[in-house]
C-alpha cells in the first residue's frame, strides 16, 4: 500500500485529483463528549450560562466542516453541498453523541470534512462547558461511513 500524500522521493504534497471523475460522495463521522451527568443537566434543561450549547455547537461544526481545507495542509478546498450535524444527549454515557454527515460532488471524498466537523462541535461542547466540568473527555470520534468515488463504499464495523 503507498500512501499518495507522498510524491517519490518521500515529500510530502497535496495528490493531483485532476484524472479522477467526479462523483457523489458522502462521508458520516461519529464522535461523544463525556461529561459528568450534573453537566448533562445544564444542556438537557437549557441551564448552561454559555446558552444553546448543543446549537452552537452544531454550528461551529458546519463551519469546520467548510474550512477544513484550511485547518489540514493537503486537504483540498471543496464545495459542499451538504453539512449535517446532529449532536444527541445520551445520559448512558453521560454526554453528547456527535454525528456529522458530509457531501458533496467532486474529485475527492469529504472524510476530512466529516471528522473534523464532528472535532470542531465537540470542542465547542467543551469550550461551552468547561467553566463546570474541566474534566470532560472528547472520545471515539472516527469515521463510519464513505461512499463514493474510485474507492467505493466503506461502512465501519459495529
Amino acid at each position: 500500500m503507498t500512501l499518495t500524500h507522498f510524491d517519490a522521493e518521500g515529500r510530502a504534497h497535496m495528490v493531483d485529483v485532476s484524472g479522477k471523475a467526479v462523483t457523489d460522495r458522502v462521508a458520516v463521522a461519529a464522535g461523544a463528549v463525556r461529561m459528568l451527568p450534573e453537566t448533562l443537566a445544564l444542556v438537557t434543561e437549557g441551564r448552561a450560562k454559555k446558552g444553546d450549547v448543543l446549537g452552537v455547537a452544531r454550528l461551529a461544526g458546519i463551519m469546520g466542516a467548510k474550512r477544513t481545507a484550511d485547518l489540514i495542509p493537503l486537504c483540498h478546498p471543496l464545495a459542499l453541498t451538504r453539512v449535517a450535524l446532529d449532536l444527541v444527549p445520551d445520559p448512558d454515557l453521560p454526554g453528547v453523541r456527535i454525528e456529522a454527515s458530509v457531501r458533496t460532488s467532486g474529485q475527492t471524498g469529504v472524510e476530512m470534512e466529516a471528522l473534523t466537523a464532528v472535532s470542531v462541535a465537540a470542542l465547542t461542547v467543551y469550550d461551552m462547558l468547561k467553566a463546570v466540568d474541566r474534566g470532560m473527555e472528547i472520545t471515539d470520534i472516527r469515521l463510519t461511513l464513505k461512499d463514493g468515488g474510485k474507492s467505493g463504499r466503506y461502512e465501519a464495523p459495529a
